[in-house]
């Protein structure tokens, strides 16, 4: 059972990444700061974030947070950087935030920075008394504290570790078309891909399964869908390649 007891120097923020087949998006919660005359100080937004209690550890944290804001259990979390500069909290704003939460604005506090993988398009997030949004990851404007860092630094290891692990797919329906996978590749390292060679590289991976199935429900002529093997690719994995060039 975890405790009450909360370390005031540790902290976990969750990217929380969405694909909606046209964006790239990332989960932000609004941050408010009402004054004692209910007058709005400033609104802005953060990513998802909390402390961590005193007997929890790191990933458990981490996935607590992210069931606090999404509702969610099962999701993808990959854990990959802490951040730790002794002026990440120091602007005005987040000091003031820091106040009126009741959090010793002077603490230095590390944290760890974790992303998650969710398809947008299936999945309701269950924020409980917070204001979330989706926003798709080019838009992103001044979030709180370090938290812009955070996302760029989480997009690169997203972007990295999509060339040697198939975890894009977490963003994808189970079932898929080869135009839907390519559209995510393209938006995620916001290039063009030639269709042509993406599909020559795609019927190389034995772990992409097509299926006797196609799309219902289309305006266009239906496309083939396919399927990701997990276990497949277990036994197929040193065929794995970057598929984006």
């Amino acid at each position: 059972m975890v405790s009450d007891s909360i370390n005031p120097n540790i902290s976990v923020d969750c990217v929380v990444f969405g694909y909606d087949f046209k964006h790239l998006n990332v989960l932000l919660v609004e941050r408010t700061l009402i004054g004692v005359n209910n007058e709005t100080i400033f609104s802005d937004y953060s990513l998802a974030g909390n402390h961590i209690y005193e007997d929890e550890d790191i990933d458990g944290a981490a996935s607590r947070i992210l069931e606090d804001l999404t509702g969610f259990k099962k999701v993808y979390l990959k854990q990959f950087q802490s951040f730790a500069h002794p002026d990440r909290l120091k602007k005005i704003r987040d000091q003031k935030w820091l106040r009126s939460i009741g959090y010793n604005s002077q603490n230095r506090v590390i944290t760890v920075g974790y992303y998650a993988l969710l398809n947008c398009k299936e999945v309701t997030i269950h924020p409980g008394n917070r204001i979330v949004k989706w926003t798709p990851v080019e838009k992103v404007k001044k979030l709180a504290f370090d938290h812009n860092e955070i996302l760029s630094n989480a997009l690169d290891d997203l972007r990295l570790k999509m060339r040697t692990s198939p975890i894009g797919y977490e963003l994808l329906p189970k079932k898929f078309t080869l135009s839907q996978l390519q559209k995510l590749y393209e938006v995620i390292y916001d290039t063009r891909i030639d269709k042509r060679n993406f599909r020559k590289k795609i019927a190389k991976l034995n772990y992409i399964v097509p299926l006797n199935e196609k799309q219902k429900g289309v305006a266009h002529k239906p496309a083939q869908l396919y399927m990701y093997s997990q276990e497949v690719f277990e036994i197929t994995k040193r065929e794995f390649f970057d598929i984006t060039i």
